[in-house]
């Protein structure tokens, strides 16, 4: 059977050596091409994603892990390390993490269906979160699934597994609330590009079927903190510890 790949780093829609201003501005111009729909009905493989950083020695540790869908068995992991380039700054995530995640991005042997973020998707304060952003670039079905809330603000929630409330930002829904499991704490989820919100709320829901956390964002998570742990104690810390990609802004 032929296997179908793509190249991650192909379009490149804009520099990743920026300021602040100008940051926001590629969010603000690339969130009209995001597409909403139902996820695809039939998916076979689903990748997640996460990032880990190292404050002793400034490296970016990235994991991607692709599952069968549905029985969430682990097809396939790829990994990438590289320094980080860009600083924390909260709503610029992408800068900071997707140029690690398409180093391990690009080293699949097969291309999911659908990608899954330990991040956020629409709810963002430009409506361009990782999720967002990723899927648009890699032009695939992407979700985010988030610990924390970042914008908005939903009204009560059951409960029970299963149960959610919409998320309200600028008197828009932009995602969700939702109950993984019985009496934990809420994720929260939005769709990233060529998805909708109640299909990625469903999608979260079957690939967590005993935690709080979707188990391939689990996987992923634990193949970044492995990566660290195996590489850093043989990783000499920084001279200096800049951030080459963010541009200063001009007095």
């Amino acid at each position: 059977m032929k296997v179908e790949r793509w190249d991650p780093v192909a379009w490149a829609p804009h520099p990743w050596r920026v300021s602040y201003a100008q940051a926001l501005a590629i969010q603000t111009s690339l969130r009209e091409r995001v597409r909403f729909r139902p996820l695809p009905r039939r998916i076979r493989l689903l990748a997640a994603t996460d990032v880990a950083y190292s404050r002793p020695t400034h490296r970016m540790y990235a994991a991607v892990v692709v599952v069968d869908f549905p029985s969430l068995e682990v097809v396939e992991t790829t990994e990438a390390h590289r320094r980080a380039r860009f600083p924390y700054i909260p709503g610029l995530f992408t800068f900071r993490e997707l140029p690690p995640l398409l180093g391990a991005l690009r080293r699949l042997r097969r291309r999911p269906d659908v990608l899954l973020f330990d991040g956020q998707g629409l709810a963002h304060p430009r409506r361009f979160g990782l999720a967002c952003h990723a899927g648009l670039i890699l032009d695939t079905p992407s979700v985010g699934c988030a610990k924390s809330r970042l914008v908005g603000e939903h009204g009560p929630l059951g409960s029970e597994r299963g149960a959610f409330a919409e998320l309200v930002f600028q008197g828009a829904v932009v995602g969700a609330a939702v109950r993984t499991q019985d009496g934990v704490k809420p994720v929260y989820v939005s769709p990233g590009h060529r998805a909708d919100l109640r299909s990625a709320i469903d999608l979260v829901l079957a690939t967590s079927p005993r935690h709080r956390i979707p188990e391939p964002i689990r996987l992923a998570h634990r193949a970044t903190t492995e990566l660290r742990q195996r590489l850093d104690p043989r990783t000499r810390p920084p001279a200096r510890r800049d951030y080459p990609d963010f541009v200063p802004s001009r007095a």
